[in-house]
Order: C-alpha cells, then structure tokens, then sequence
C-alpha cells in the first residue's frame, strides 16, 4: 500500500527494514530527507517495515520528527506492523492509524487461489479445495498462498 501510494505522489521511498529501524537509521533517512527529493519526485516516503520491533531509541528519537518540532520537510512516515502493543502510547498518538481486516475476503482469496492454480498447474492435476485452504489459513492470505504452492510442487 505505501509503494502504491508513493507512486501516485510520486515520492521518493526511503525503506527502513526490519529490524534495522534504529536510531542511527531513523537520523540517517531524516538528514536525507532534509534535501529536495531526486528530480521526478516531489516528496520523500520513509517506509519503516515491522515498526513494533524498532529500537526504543527510535522510537523516542520519532516523537519530536512526528509532532513538527523537528519534521523533516515534504515527507510522509509510514509504519508497517503486525500489531500496535509493542508502541508507545505517546508515540502511537502522533499516528493516524489504519486497520487491514481479512474478515470478509474468503471467496476473493480462494478465486485468487483458483486462478493460481489455473495458471501454474500441469494439465490435468486435481486442484484442492482452495476455499478450505483459505480458512485453514484463517484468511491470511500470505499463508494460503504459502500452503497453494506446496500444493502445486505435490502436483
């Protein structure tokens, strides 16, 4: 979602893996950011993935950046995580927050899986149950498309 977003801007993508989300990282991107962006861009995207295992140092070091006292100009700060506990509450509240749910995307998922399945099959192999995979995975996505392709190397 950040990449599609950052293409429609277009912004500059700044990515801060997981597990490297730390101080030095964290100042490293915003003095970069200081800077106009690469030409054809016209802001900066830092994309800091799994954002609840970043350092607490990073995480104190973000407060000032995220409430303008010291934000870096033109850049926009997206944080992927699996879960929000790990965050501090002071800075969590510096974030607009925005919740992906599965719930209701079964049969999207198992059509997606069947369409798979149609494409990379070898002729004549018996295709699973693809909406059983789906709630095996509990509507992961990820995971079903994980247990599909076991299924396409038993085929």
């Amino acid at each position: 979602m950040a990449l599609a977003l950052a293409e429609l801007i277009p912004a500059e993508v700044h990515h801060i893996p997981s597990q490297e989300c730390n101080l030095e990282n964290i100042e490293r991107v915003r003095r970069t950011c200081q800077y106009v962006p690469m030409s054809g861009y016209k802001m900066h995207l830092i994309l800091a993935d799994e954002a609840d295992r970043m350092t607490p140092a990073a995480q104190i070091s973000l407060l000032s950046k995220l409430d303008a006292t010291n934000f870096p100009p033109n850049t926009i700060f997206i944080f992927t995580c699996n879960s929000s506990d790990g965050l501090e509450p002071r800075f969590l509240s510096r974030l607009r927050t925005v919740e992906f749910s599965s719930y209701g995307i079964a049969k999207e998922a198992a059509d997606l899986l069947a369409r798979i399945w149609d494409k990379e099959a070898p002729a004549g192999a018996v295709p699973p149950n693809f909406a059983r995979i789906v709630k095996e995975s509990n509507n992961n996505v990820r995971e079903s498309l994980m247990k599909l392709e076991t299924e396409l190397l038993m085929a």
